[in-house]
Formats: structure tokens, sequence, C-alpha cells
């Protein structure tokens, strides 16, 4: 028997080991071969992205060869530890320790060259169905199946490369130890630190600050500590998992009432070890699973904007400009064209906006005409408003000032035609997107505003008057292609004319929300996969952990069978002993996913008022069920080899 075969047969013998890392190299290798497919694929620029949906794909790819290299050379690590006892039995025989690594390096290239194998042809097969997929996304007429070979020589380039770094990485650090202790096997154990009270008081105090700056930048506008947060999590966690753990449980076990009870005793005394030997598995699970948390909170947010789009932004067009703006004739007119050409109906609505100094705040205040607000709620079905001389209402820029207007009475003066004002609702609806109206916007009667003969004379405010045309437009989601021109034209004013506003701003509700949409479904490809690879990674390290200790677990739970241990006995304290393994990690990972996505409703509040929190919700839910099942999964597997 040569070399070479004697690898092969250590593999196809220890199947049941690399079973596991077999699953999860080829489906890394299935996911990063369907990310090259539409890498390379020449109708993917023409989307409504472009470039941007092939930066989304070029990053994917590589979060995922830097995750998939950390993970592979850490289900290594813990397979060569597995088989500690194997290898001092061939040392013993006479292996010389070249001969030991060409070993291991011959069985991982066998591994990774049947998962590269088996990943490209199962990425290929499904490579026609995630381009439907796809196409519709991205919004493409057509995205066909194609053969290259670049997302082939790419795959097999960069795994192949990945298979030899780790196999002679994993090789190089794993620490030296003696013939005695390998053939301890699984029986060795470096777990001889102890834990530090300050260390563990400093973990606590790190992931509480992160919570409370969290919270602070939820409800403040200081966003610059968010970048500090990411850190004090990071830091806190690890220290949480070094020493806070083992003094909490430390002291459950100084607590001989608490303690000293069958199943307590047993499960506490076996947890502080699993703690204090385990400590980087318990980190790493549990900042894997916080970034798959994030990843889908994050779609989840981008799903409530698309949701809650249409009732952000009611108009379709929205035309503002100067009052002496050259190309306000001919681009309403072009606009008017363009829609009745696409069989569009539309209702469109005129405003002569004016600014004045409000003696109340000493703010600028964008006044509205009465008549000419009608016009616009009249297209929308809404109450029209009557209002007196002297009267007044606040518009609103979104469902939250709604509530803080609601109540409000202001009395005001008009300080530059010296009109006085009492203010004292809100209109009851959102007819302009935020991004049109200001803070401070009014509208007052017909008879007043014709007393407004100067604008606001502040040299540092912009268009003291100004002309808005509004487009209600029912479908306004086919207007995506209408305006094109017009929009170009206003990116180039804006750009490069320094110092100087553009003479106009235009806005296109159904072409905003293609983007919208194409990023959103962009990043939900992006992410999911992604994020499954988090999960299965995560979920993976855990089972690998327990599967390098199954031999230890084993001769205990024999002697206490012997001692009288009964079947429903043994499946209680293995619940014991595999729950907080699964279930501690994904519950820090959760409470610190929880607090950022407080700090981000914060934000979106402030910015787009958006909600998500029904979202956020549902995915944690989602989770939860999945770690359930796949606790229940490994936990009958584990039981099952306890039993044999």
């Amino acid at each position: 028997m040569t070399f070479r075969q004697f690898a092969y047969r250590n593999v196809v013998r220890n199947s049941r080991i690399y079973g596991a890392f077999f699953m999860a190299s080829f489906f890394s290798v299935a996911v990063f071969f369907i990310y090259s497919m539409l890498m390379f694929h020449p109708d993917i620029e023409q989307g409504i992205l472009g470039e941007a949906s092939l930066l989304g794909m070029v990053g994917a790819e590589i979060v995922l060869v830097l995750f998939t290299l950390f993970f592979l050379y850490y289900s290594m690590s813990a397979f060569l530890e597995a088989r500690s006892h194997e290898f001092a039995i061939l040392l013993h025989l006479g292996m010389e320790k070249r001969q030991m690594n060409k070993l291991v390096f011959l069985e991982t290239m066998i591994i990774g060259s049947g998962s590269i194998f088996v990943g490209i042809i199962f990425g290929f097969s499904f490579s026609k169905f995630f381009f439907m997929i796809v196409r519709e996304i991205l919004h493409l007429d057509s995205l066909s199946l194609y053969v290259s070979w670049e997302p082939f020589l790419l795959t097999i380039g960069v795994f192949t490369s990945a298979f030899v770094v780790i196999s002679l990485i994993s090789v190089y650090f794993t620490r030296e130890r003696k013939l005695r202790d390998l053939l301890k096997g699984n029986d060795y154990s470096n777990s001889v630190s102890t834990y530090s009270k300050i260390r563990a008081v400093f973990g606590i105090t790190l992931i509480l600050s992160a919570y409370v700056l969290a919270f602070i930048v939820s409800n403040t506008s200081w966003i610059g500590l968010a970048l500090l947060i990411p850190f004090l999590a990071t830091v806190g966690t690890y220290y949480f998992f070094r020493d806070s753990l083992p003094c909490f449980l430390d002291k459950a076990r100084g607590k001989r009432k608490f303690h000293w009870q069958r199943y307590r005793l047993l499960s506490l005394a076996e947890q502080t070890h699993i703690m204090m030997d385990n400590v980087k598995m318990f980190f790493v699970v549990t900042m894997v699973s916080t970034m798959a948390f994030l990843s889908v909170g994050i779609l989840a947010t981008m799903s409530s904007y698309t949701i809650q789009y249409d009732r952000l932004n009611p108009l379709g067009l929205v035309y503002k400009g100067d009052v002496d703006n050259p190309y306000e004739r001919n681009h309403i007119a072009s606009l008017r064209i363009q829609l009745e050409e696409k069989g569009l109906s539309y209702h469109l609505s005129r405003f002569v906006v004016i600014k004045q100094t409000s003696s109340y705040t000493q703010n600028e205040v964008e006044v509205f005409r009465e008549s000419d607000m009608n016009v616009l709620l009249s297209s929308f079905s809404y109450p029209l408003l009557n209002l007196a001389s002297g009267e007044a209402v606040f518009i609103p820029y979104s469902e939250e000032s709604l509530k803080k207007l609601k109540d409000k009475v202001v009395h005001t003066v008009l300080e530059e035609n010296s009109i006085p004002l009492t203010i004292d609702s809100v209109y009851p609806n959102i007819v302009f997107p935020g991004s049109i109206v200001s803070v401070n916007s009014i509208v007052i009667s017909d008879e007043d505003f014709s007393k407004l003969r100067k604008p606001i004379a502040d040299k540092d405010v912009a268009q003291p008057t100004y002309h808005l045309f509004t487009f209600y437009i029912p479908q306004w989601m086919e207007t995506k292609d209408i305006g094109k021109d017009i929009a170009e034209l206003a990116a180039n004013q804006y750009f490069y004319k320094k110092n100087k506003f553009s003479p106009f701003y235009f806005e296109n509700a159904g072409l905003n929300y293609s983007y919208v949409l194409a990023t959103y479904s962009l990043f939900t490809l992006v992410g999911v996969l992604v994020a499954t690879v988090f999960l299965l990674a995560a979920g993976s390290f855990v089972y690998f952990k327990l599967h390098t200790s199954l031999e230890r677990e084993k001769r205990k739970f024999d002697v206490l069978k012997r001692m009288g241990l009964t079947d429903t006995e043994l499946r209680k304290l293995v619940n014991r002993h595999l729950f907080p393994q699964f279930f501690l990690p994904w519950g820090v990972a959760m409470m610190h996913s929880a607090f950022a996505f407080l700090m981000v409703q914060g934000i979106l509040k402030d910015i787009a008022n958006i909600s998500i929190v029904k979202e956020v919700v549902f995915a944690f839910g989602f989770f939860v069920l999945i770690q359930v099942v796949y606790f229940y999964l490994i936990r009958w597997r584990y039981i099952s080899h306890i039993r044999s």
C-alpha cells in the first residue's frame, strides 16, 4: 500500500468525522460558484443597478472566501484534535513528523478536491433556477444560462489555494504535544487558566456600556458614538466568556443549597470545565451569529422601507424650481407629454411658495396658499381646507410630526408682511414627501396669502420664493422611465454649479422606488446566502467541538449508567449539558443584535420615520426556530453516539 493509498483509506475510514467538514466545504464552494456565474454573466450589468450589482457580487465573494478560510481552518483544527490518539499510534510506530504533515496535507487535499468537484456540479445544476430569480430581482429582460471557463477556473483556483493554505497552517499552528498526551487523546486538556474577578467585571461593564451607548445614539443625533459600540461589544463579549461566566458559575457552585442537587451538581461542574476550555469557540459562535442576525436584520430594515415607500412618497412626480427658472415651461410640458404617451392618468397641481420669518421661533417658514393646497387634496380625495383670515394649519412632514403638532397651538406673526396668524391644527394626512417640504411649513387663507408682498430678506436663505409642481399619479410605479433627461440635467446642475443652487429639483418616485427595490433585492440575494453560511458555520462550530470530546463524554456517561442512570435521566442530563453550549452564544448574539436594531430604529425614526420592529421580531423568531430544530437534531445524534 502506497502512502497516497494510506491517506485515501484514512479519509474513507474516518468518513463520519470528515462528513460535516465535507458538507460545509462543498456548500461554500457551491455558493461561491453561483456568485461567480453571476459575476461573469455578460448580461448582468444591463440591469437597473448596472455596476452596483457586480460590486455586490464581488463583495459577497470576498466575504465568503475570508469567512470560509477561517471556518475551514477551525474545522480542520477540531478534526486534528479528534484524531490525536490515531496520530499518537502512528508516531509510536515510527512515523516521522514530516510524514505526519504530509499525511494531513494529502487527506485535506482529497477532501478539498472532492468538495470542489461536487460543489461545482451542484452549483452549476442550480444556476439556471438561480438566474430566473436574479432576472426578476434585477429587472433584466433575460438572463440565460451560459458556459464559460472563467467561473470554473476562479472557483477551482480560489478553493484549491484555500485548502492548501488551510492544510499547511493547520499543521504549522498545531501545538506540540508529548506522545503520552497524544495517547490520552481527548482526555488531554490544556484548560488550566483561571478567571479574574477584575476582568469579569470589566467584561460585563463593556457590554453594558455598549448597550447604553446604543440607547443614547437611538435617542440623540450623536451618531459618532456608533463607531465605538462594535469595539466595546466585541471586547466585552470575549471577557464575558473568558472571565464573567466562569466567575458566575463559580459563585453558583459556592451555594450548596443550589449546587448540591443530583442534576445540577453534575451539570454545573461540567459547564465550568466547558466554559474554561472553549472560550474562543463560544466567542466566535457569538460574533458569527451576531453577524448573521445583523445581515438578516438589515434586510428586514430595507424590506420595511420598501413596504412603507408608498405611504412616505404619496406623489408620483415632483418638480421644484426658482421663480425665474428658465427650464420650467419646457420641463413641465415634456413631463405631461411623456405621461400622456405612456397612457398614465395624472393630476397636476401648481404651488407658489413664499418663505417668511416666524416671530414665534425666529426661523423661516414656508407658506402655502389654501386654494393651491385644495387642488392637490381633491386629487387625493382628502378633506378640503376652509380657513378664515388669520388662521393657518401645519403641513405634516412625517407621521411623527402628526403626533407632535396635533395639539400644538402657535400664535405668530409673519414678520416681513406683519400678518398675525393662529396655527391650532395640523392637516391629518401626509401629502408631500419629507424631502420636499421643510419642518416649518404652513397653509394660510387666500386672503392672507395675497398680502405676502415681501419674501424673506435673509441672504442665507435659498429660494425665498419658489414654484412647486406635483403630479399625483395612481400608477406611480410605472413612471420610472418618465423625465430621465430632466433628472440627468438636475444632477449635472447640482454637481457642476459651484457655490450655487440648481435652478430646479426633480424627483421621480417610480424611478427612486425601482432603485430601492432593486437594491433591496440585490442585498437580499447576497445577504440570505451569506447569512446561511454564517448560520451553518455557527452551529457547526459547536458540533465540531462536541465531536472532538465525544469519546471522553461517552466514557463519562458509561460510568453514570453503571451507577444506575436511566434513559430518562440521561436525556435530562444531556439537555443540561448541550443547552448552554447551543443557546448561550445565540442568546448573547440576540442581545447584541437587539440593541443594535434599537439604535437603527431610533436613527430611522429621525430620518425616514420607519418602524422595523415587526420585521426584526419575525427574523429573530425564525432564527430561534432554526436553532431549536438544529439543537434537537444534534441532541439526537449525540445521544445515539453516547448509547452506542
